[in-house]
Formats: C-alpha cells, structure tokens, sequence
C-alpha cells in the first residue's frame, strides 16, 4: 500500500518554485527539495521522476498561477488606456524594490526558453496579455499593434528598472507605461 503524501502537489510545487525563485532553478534538485519539504528523496523521485519533470512541473504550475492572476486583473480592470496600465501595473508588484529577485526571475525565464512546453505556455500567455490589452485600446485604430507596444514599453521597463532599482517596480512601470501612453496618439476608429 502506498504512502500517503503529507503534502498537496500544490504545496510542493509551491515549495520547489520557491526553491527555485530564491536560488535559482540549478538548485531545485531532490535532496533540496527533501529539506525543504521533510519529504523524503524516494517520494520526491516517486513524484516526479527527474529533477527535469519537477523543474517542468513547478514552472507549470507557475504558469497556471500567472494565467489565473492575468484573467482576474483583465477582468477587474476597466477597458481603457488607464485599465491597461493598472492590468500591468498588478503583473508586476511582486517584486517591489528587490532587484535582486527580478534577475532570479530571469533564470526561470531561462527555463522557459528552454522547455518547449513551457515555451508554448509562455507564447499563450503572451496572446491572451495582449489580447486583453488590445481591448483596452478596442476604439483605437490598430490595437493589437498598440497592445504589443505597451508589452513591449513594460517588460522594457522592467529591465530598465532591474538596472537601476530606485524605487517599488509597480511605481516605476507605471510612470513608464503613462510615459508610452502620453508618446502615442489613441485615435477612435
């Protein structure tokens, strides 16, 4: 009879993308997550049988957390120019004024390219991103264009902020982001 696991695939997972997110994804291996679980290596292994199929896994489920928390922020933010700011500005108050955990970020990120199902999961979640943002700009004439821009203009911002870090990050984007709104003409179609 099998043993019964003393934590949910959700707390695990969350527990290895931790892991993951404070030392990057090199040192998500089976006796880390051992430690830090109380798990032993053999359920670990009996879980997911390659330090790869958990790495996939908790990226996975960082994913599914990521889509869930983009459809919210979609769905709560009004359907204008000033709600595409505040859907982006909500993407990124993770970070607050830690540098440091944006570069780490990074290294998922890495992970990502490198999977090709996280890859096609990341490719998703770009479509829907900037189709809830192309409708914010619905009366503007080429919103899909104007919505890859803003993606652009925020994820440049992030990168830019990561050099220079002065500040909380959701303050930054969004000063960048009013900066690309005031750059662009919104005509009505």
């Amino acid at each position: 009879m099998p043993r019964r696991r003393t934590l949910s695939d959700e707390q695990l997972l969350a527990m290895v993308l931790a892991l993951i997110h404070a030392e990057g994804p090199d040192a998500a291996t089976f006796a880390a997550v051992a430690k830090a679980s109380g798990l032993s290596g053999s359920t670990l292994v009996q879980r997911f049988t390659t330090k790869a199929a958990m790495l996939r896994a908790a990226l996975l489920y960082a994913w599914d957390r990521l889509d869930s928390e983009t459809a919210r922020l979609a769905g709560s933010v009004e359907k204008t120019p000033d709600g595409a700011v505040a859907l982006l500005v909500g993407l990124s108050q993770d970070y607050g004024e830690n540098a440091a955990a944006y570069g780490e970020g990074l290294l998922v990120l890495r992970e990502d390219f490198r999977d090709p199902v996280l890859r096609a999961r990341g490719a998703a979640w770009g479509k829907a991103l900037t189709a809830a943002i192309a409708h914010c700009f619905g009366s503007a004439s080429a919103p899909e264009t104007i919505a890859r821009l803003m993606l652009s203009q925020w994820q440049g911002s992030l990168t830019w902020w990561g050099f220079g870090a002065e500040g909380r990050v959701d303050e930054y984007v969004e000063t960048e982001l009013r900066r690309f709104l005031a750059a662009i003409p919104v005509h009505s179609a």
